[in-house]
């Protein structure tokens, strides 16, 4: 039988390894000398009437102790990978992609910036006609809905572009921004650079007007808190201006789903399963790409990538998705803080790809859209069975039926334009969810305000795995929180999210007991799960061993 050549290959960390379980046996040791000299030696000496404080000191010492053993799950086995694209079928045979883009505000994410991720995605390396890129407006702006047309209006000639001369940065804003364009070309190169320069500068100045007239009046919508369902296949009906000829261009869809301030919404997670819905009957992709408006691609061939996990046939059947690191365009090389979150996407990531994978991440991700739809779907199961879980849309669950029988879907965009608008529209409306497990079981999911780390959990409890792919040119660029404010929103929410689930059934040292995830991945999303608890011990060992220190109480060995 002949042998098919690799398409990737996963190399395990053995000096990394030993070092790291032996300093974590180290590290063990001391914590329970510390705990020795905390309860037999250092209790006879505190007076009582500093029994309190004392006690605060080693509730601290516990809680700290308990969150480094769990964070020492982390690079217990730690994996690097490889891909061999150059082993990947025939684009005829690459399975399609649809690509989910999501914003919701277009005065804190302006359209330029939305508008280059959504080029970007539709300029990769792959087949045009295999790829869709959805963009969820869920501010519900005209503002965006124009510029989303100039977008495509503006792809016409900056997509031709890059593949001609082969860009590397796929991005128009920072292709434009960048001192070096990667691209040593002649003179044919620099003159069409200087037109499509200045065809970009157009653009801009279509986007600014659009902005600051917030829109235009011939959109033939109307938005406000209380709106229905806007679907649009941007560049058909009129929308935008026909093709070239250079080269083909992937699909765009712009979806701004039903709101109603009646019903929950469920913030991201809510949208991104409108965009499961919607995507569904449009062009049912088996894969599915997942970007924040602020998380441009930089590499054309990430797809590609992902692709030999996706198509190893050793690893496939269990892979759910795999994750990209998020890397960082606007963070200062003295980045004290981690604002580039070294230590997840460098560190922590890679060991937890040695268990059963990482974390879904929230964006940069190639995910199976079979394992969003549940361990629970099987081939035999009928329509009247599916409803309960999918919903009342006839048209969807046959779209449902053929991705769990692992077919391709051959409607095409076209059809799609002509005759099921209305039920896309049913699928983006706020009552559609009603008596069906999406949230629940199906999708994206609303238990947590941190849907991403909730469904990645679940799905891993299921028995799917994931793999992180970190190439050496960051497959995608974004933009961190750069003040104060942003920055405690941000964690806010995470951790406000995080603490729901460590405080509820799915705390994932029950839970996932339960569900027989490995004890190693159970401690890596308990410790995540427990980063709320960091505060206390913050707080008591900022305060109390100076108050001790005053009044010369002894907390601490003497040397």
């Amino acid at each position: 039988m002949e042998t098919l050549p690799p398409l990737q290959k996963c190399t395990v960390d053995k000096f990394s390894a030993i070092v790291t379980r032996t300093h974590t046996l180290i590290h063990s040791v001391a914590i329970l000398f510390m705990l020795y000299y905390r309860l037999i030696i250092n209790l006879k000496e505190i007076p009582i009437s500093f029994l309190p404080y004392w006690f605060l000191i080693f509730v601290s010492e516990l809680i700290l102790s308990f969150l480094r053993t769990l964070d020492s799950a982390h690079i217990f086995s730690p994996v690097s990978r490889s891909v061999y694209p150059e082993n990947l079928p025939p684009d005829d045979e690459l399975p399609a992609i649809d690509v989910f883009v999501c914003t919701a505000d277009p005065i804190k994410e302006p359209a330029l910036g939305v508008m280059s991720t959504v080029l970007s995605a539709m300029a990769i390396d792959y087949p045009p006609e295999k790829v869709t890129v959805y963009l969820s407006d869920d501010g519900g702006s005209v503002t965006t809905l124009c510029a989303v047309r100039e977008a495509w209006r503006f792809g016409q000639v900056w997509i031709p572009f890059c593949r001609e001369f082969g860009v590397k940065r796929i991005c128009p804003e920072t292709f434009f921004q960048a001192a070096d364009d990667e691209i040593n070309g002649g003179k044919d190169y620099l003159l069409e650079r200087d037109n499509i320069q200045k065809e970009y500068e157009e653009f801009k100045e279509r986007l600014k007007k659009a902005q600051e007239n917030g829109g235009t009046k011939d959109t033939g919508v109307q938005f406000g808190p209380n709106r229905d369902t806007v679907i649009e296949i941007i560049g058909q009906r009129g929308c935008g201006a026909k093709n070239n000829g250079k080269a083909k261009l992937s699909s765009l869809v712009y979806v701004s789903r039903e709101k109603n301030t009646s019903h929950p919404h469920h913030f991201k997670a809510g949208a991104l399963n409108v965009l499961l819905r919607v995507s569904g009957i449009i062009s049912n992709s088996p894969y599915i790409l997942m970007l924040d408006c602020d998380m441009h691609s930089n590499d054309p061939s990430s797809a590609r990538q992902a692709m030999c996990f996706h198509l190893d046939p050793k690893i496939s059947p269990s892979l759910a998705f795999v994750q990209f690191p998020q890397r960082f365009r606007n963070i200062s090389k003295n980045d004290i803080y981690d604002s580039a979150m070294r230590n997840c996407f460098v560190v922590r990531w890679p060991g937890m790809d040695g268990l059963i994978g990482p974390m879904l991440s929230g964006t940069c991700f190639y995910m199976k859209r079979k394992a969003l739809y549940g361990t629970a779907i099987h081939k035999g199961m009928d329509l009247s069975e599916l409803k309960k879980y999918f919903g009342s849309s006839n048209e969807f669950l046959n779209t449902v039926i053929t991705c769990i029988n692992d077919k391709q879907n051959d409607t095409g965009i076209k059809e799609f334009a002509d005759n099921k608008i209305q039920e896309a529209r049913f699928l983006a409306s706020c009552t559609y969810e009603e008596e069906s497990q999406w949230g629940e079981e199906i999708g994206f999911l609303y238990h947590s305000v941190v849907e991403d780390y909730f469904t990645g959990f679940i799905m891993h409890c299921k028995g799917w795995k994931s793999v992180l792919y970190n190439p050496s040119r960051p497959a995608f660029l974004g933009s961190s929180t750069t003040n104060l404010n942003d920055t405690l929103i941000q964690g806010t929410r995470w951790n406000s999210g995080l603490a729901e689930v460590l405080f509820s059934r799915f705390c994932p040292l029950i839970y996932g007991l339960k569900s027989r995830m490995p004890l190693l991945e159970r401690m890596c999303y308990a410790y995540l799960a427990s980063q709320p608890l960091f505060c206390f011990p913050a707080w008591f060992l900022a305060i109390i061993p100076q108050l001790c220190l005053l009044n010369g109480i002894p907390i601490y060995p003497k040397v």
